[in-house]
């Protein structure tokens, strides 16, 4: 077992889950009701890095689950314009593991003033932020001390699943999320999905997926580019057909991330067509297909924080703390 930070934290998401599953049934029951009574129309998404990516991942949940359309916040609109918007029958979900950064908290005033529903799914339960939202959702996932963010995204996506499940009414998919600590720790023991060979003289690349698979690929970018300083791009595997597939004029590698859902056909044809036109296949990152394609990003996720963390060591560099970053960026 690896000694870092980020790969204790990594393996820390099965604890988290559990407690997060226990603590915050009565609040999210709280907001099931709420909604009922309110019906929004729109769900608004606040967040910043990681946390944003995990409103991409709300997107795809949200609208396939409760058929309302999803829409992530301009940070600036509050903080720098000093604009508001029509929120009154908006459902606004902020999501933060510090929830210290001013444009983070000036964004979710104007929402909360704008008469909209507002749910802050917070990880550090002193932030400010925990007073101002309507519904507290803590994430569950203690201290993170690393600088790239694995248990508290990972914890943003269960804590999404359940409030999903709860307005869609959605058994199976909440009987899937309740399967996920064990499938978690399962996976703890399973070989790496991507190892340092694809990495070690690597200078670019992209993360495609479709769909569900698109939503993480976008973290997993990040990801790359900060515990590496590699150029990572994300795509959805569609998109990528149109103008980013000139980037083919020029070696390419490919990180492939499959969801076993509606999408899989569609990407797996049109990735078929990406490698015929020259791009490197690097590796694939997959689970079981027994687990609804929201929790299967679960699964994958932990994976691969826990390879991308070798892969860093591997490279000389210090996933704990990549050179010029630091854990709380506080932006206006």
């Amino acid at each position: 077992m690896n000694g870092t930070l980020m790969a204790k934290e990594t393996r820390e998401v099965s604890d988290t889950l559990v407690r997060q599953l226990n603590r915050n049934e009565k609040v999210i029951a709280q907001l099931v009701a709420k909604v009922g009574e309110s019906r929004p129309s729109l769900i608004y998404m606040i967040g910043r890095g990681s946390s944003d990516h995990a409103g991409v991942f709300a997107k795809y949940l949200f609208e396939t689950t409760l058929g309302i359309p999803v829409c992530h916040a301009a940070l600036s609109l509050s903080s720098i314009y000093n604009k508001a918007l029509h929120l009154e029958n908006a459902l606004v979900f902020v999501i933060s593991q510090s929830g210290g950064s001013n444009d983070i908290i000036a964004q979710t005033e104007m929402a909360k003033q704008a008469g909209a529903i507002v749910v802050g799914l917070i990880n550090n339960e002193d932030a400010e932020l925990r007073h101002i939202v309507d519904f507290f959702i803590p994430l569950s996932a203690g201290p993170e001390l690393a600088v790239a963010a694995t248990k508290s995204y990972i914890a943003a996506l269960s804590a999404l699943i359940h409030i999903a499940a709860k307005l869609s009414d959605n058994v199976q998919l909440f009987d899937d999320l309740r399967t996920a600590p064990k499938r978690l720790k399962e996976e703890l023991e399973q070989p790496s999905l991507i190892t340092i060979d694809a990495f070690a003289s690597l200078e670019r690349c992209v993360v495609l997926g479709r769909g569900f698979g698109y939503a993480i690929a976008r973290e997993m970018a990040l990801k790359i580019k900060e515990v590496c300083a590699i150029q990572a791009e994300a795509f959805s595997s569609a998109e990528f057909s149109h103008g980013p597939f000139a980037l083919l004029n020029n070696p390419l590698s490919i990180l492939n991330v499959l969801i076993y859902d509606e999408s899989k056909q569609s990407h797996e044809d049109r990735l078929a067509i990406i490698k015929s036109s020259g791009g490197e296949l690097m590796s694939t990152l997959k689970t079981a297909p027994d687990l609804h394609p929201a929790v299967q990003c679960l699964v994958i996720m932990q994976r691969f924080y826990l390879d991308i963390e070798s892969i860093s060591l591997a490279l000389g560099m210090n996933p704990d703390s990549p050179e010029g970053l630091k854990k709380v960026t506080k932006t206006i």
